[in-house]
């Protein structure tokens, strides 16, 4: 029992997400654009190079090579309240603590470039899947249960899209993942450890005219194997462990009913079932398992085209977690809901400003763990987990 808690925030180095700001552990902050119509269309719309990010085959509505660049900001709030914990020897005490889990910052790069008398675009993108920076007090009274966790990770996309006809376009890309993290427990547990994983992802873009376009896409994810040190007192070292990540499909619409407003949406469906149980070919059973149920999100938005300089967009977003209820103060999560306005301006006729922000609010869950760390022993903790979080995005959009 206690190693299957102990190796768990492993997981993280998936490189998918943190779970301040995103259902299980996908992240949504691939471009300030998105985020500012909490990523409603965004695999469609096409106003920017970050469209890659979501939809490869959407690159063939491109006509002149794009570049864009910038960044999100993350600040969450995660606290535990009514919380109790119960050690293995003596009486049960307060465990409410606050401020759990740290800032973050995540860049991002885009370039797409159409191929000149041809009907073949290319784009690559950087940018981060994953970032976050979990810290309890080092005299947090549930010390088993706390601890600090820290990783990052880089994904490397290289994508092409090839436009079959006037209305339909079709896109493929690579997706090369690498995740890095440092764990520790309260000397129970010393984890240092990263993994490079290859994914592919597909795309298809159909527009019925100007103002009315489809796009769907579905993200290969593979299972990644993580190396490094991982060191669990009372069950020896292991050298890697195995971690299967969900595929996604999402599909996106934009409809532009009058010259100066346009409504969007995104439905993306996350296979969690397929994140089954951690394991290592060093072990003989299983890390850990789950009963994780498929899970995603919806989101709906809209854009009005104020002038031939600005825009403003808004937008809401529901995000379903894949578990009704975590056992783990490691994974606090829950289902979500969205609130984002963003604006565009231009600077010129191939420049321009994006900025975005969100406000995230996570429906309150309940956490109950146990943990045996002696024969006969058991510590336990129960409490319930509020969270929110700002997410703050810049960008610069230029066209050549």
């Amino acid at each position: 029992m206690r190693h299957l808690r102990r190796a768990y925030p492993i997981i993280l180095l998936a490189c998918i997400g943190n779970q301040a700001y995103a259902a299980g552990f996908q992240l949504n902050a691939q471009s300030a654009t998105g985020l500012g119509r909490a990523f409603a269309g965004d695999g469609i719309i096409a106003d920017n190079a970050s469209v890659m990010a979501k939809n490869s085959a959407a690159m063939a509505l491109f006509d002149q090579p794009s570049l864009s660049v910038g960044a999100i900001g993350v600040v969450t709030d995660v606290n535990i309240t009514d919380a109790s914990y119960t050690p293995m020897f003596g009486d049960t005490v307060d465990a409410n603590v606050d401020d759990i889990a740290n800032n973050a910052f995540i860049p991002n790069f885009y370039y797409v470039h159409p191929i000149a008398d041809s009907d073949l675009t290319l784009g690559a993108g950087i940018y981060s899947n994953f970032a976050t920076n979990i810290a309890f007090p080092d005299d947090y009274v549930a010390s088993e249960f706390g601890g600090e966790t820290s990783l990052t990770s880089i994904n490397i996309a290289l994508s092409a899209a090839y436009q079959v006809t006037d209305k339909l376009s079709l896109g493929a890309g690579l997706d090369i993942i690498h995740g890095e993290g440092q764990i520790s427990r309260d000397a129970l547990l010393a984890v240092e450890a990263d993994g490079v994983a290859y994914g592919f992802n597909l795309g298809v873009a159909y527009e019925f005219n100007a103002n009315n376009r489809l796009g769907l896409s579905y993200r290969y994810s593979p299972d990644l194997e993580a190396n490094g040190d991982v060191d669990m007192t009372g069950e020896g070292s292991a050298s890697s462990i195995n971690i299967p990540l969900p595929d996604m499909i999402e599909l996106s619409g934009y409809h532009r009913v009058m010259p100066q407003l346009a409504f969007h949406y995104s439905v993306q469906y996350v296979q969690w079932a397929e994140f089954d149980s951690l394991t290592s070919d060093e072990f003989d059973s299983n890390i850990k398992d789950y009963e994780w149920a498929d899970a995603g999100h919806i989101s709906i938005g809209s854009t009005y085209y104020v002038s031939p300089e600005w825009e403003l967009r808004a937008g809401y977003m529901y995000d379903h977690a894949p578990t009704d209820t975590l056992e783990s103060l490691s994974i606090p999560d829950a289902s979500r809901h969205w609130l984002s306005l963003g604006s565009t301006y231009k600077i010129s006729r191939s420049q321009s400003i994006d900025l975005g922000v969100s406000y995230i609010l996570a429906e309150d869950t309940t956490v109950e763990e146990s943990l045996t760390t002696i024969p006969g022993t058991e510590s336990s903790i129960n409490g319930v987990v509020k969270s929110s979080a700002w997410l703050f995005g810049l960008q610069y959009n230029h066209s050549f």
